[in-house]
């Protein structure tokens, strides 16, 4: 074979043969973690819009993003353990709802952004140096602001002229209710109306709570 055309046949090989080391791979797929304290069923009735408003942006999940998605069947003290599992995939970010999602999700990682979709005083849980510069890995929507709480009661009370006792539901496992039954006690206080707390666990002691605030005679 001559040479000229030895260079023409390896030229047409060259270019029939991919060189993998010059392939270049495909994009990496955003991948978005979801962490709930809820059941997947309880969840769905919030959740499942997501992927719909994404597909009217043009967004199809499995093609365009992936979703990891933990939940924690209402036992709060399985977040730590799914939020762990979620930071080993590596996410671009993950999304909670509540509080305590976000405190499992920040004690597992200081550099993947954690969106929390419900908090509550992050900057007395230590999650953010200051509402308007966060300064860390968290940010999302606060659900409530100083004294919001004591206004509600403020208004309760209004509506309900002669209250002088209160019934409290407590979730004990979030933080963010310990905070607001303070804030409660506060402005009853002020009015002289007294409180009747009950601490919930789960969602089978809410009916013993109910039971206890008709024995105390709990107006509200």
């Amino acid at each position: 074979m001559r040479r000229r055309e030895f260079i023409s046949l390896l030229g047409a090989t060259a270019v029939a043969w991919p060189c993998n080391g010059l392939t270049q791979p495909p994009p990496k797929r955003p991948l978005i973690g979801l962490l709930l304290a809820t059941s997947k069923a309880e969840g769905a009735r919030y959740y499942s819009g997501f992927p719909l408003g994404m597909r009217e942006l043009g967004y199809l999940e499995g093609r365009d993003y992936g979703l990891e998605d933990r939940y924690a069947d209402g036992d709060t003290s399985r977040l730590p353990l799914l939020a762990e599992e979620l930071v080993r995939l590596k996410p671009d970010v993950i999304v909670t709802a509540t509080t305590p999602g976000v405190l499992a999700a920040k004690q597992t990682t200081a550099s993947i952004p954690i969106v929390g979709i419900n908090l509550t005083d992050p900057v007395g849980f230590g999650l953010a140096a200051s509402e308007a510069r966060p300064g860390a890995n968290v940010t999302g929507i606060l659900s409530q602001l100083e004294g919001m709480t004591g206004k509600l009661v403020e208004i309760a009370l209004d509506l309900m002229p002669g209250t002088d006792k209160m019934g409290v539901l407590v979730d004990a496992k979030n933080p963010a209710s310990m905070l607001e039954r303070r804030e409660i006690e506060a402005t009853a206080g002020k009015s002289k109306v007294s409180i009747v707390p009950v601490d919930v666990r789960t969602v089978d002691e809410i009916s013993a709570a109910i039971q206890t605030f008709v024995r105390e005679r709990a107006s509200r």
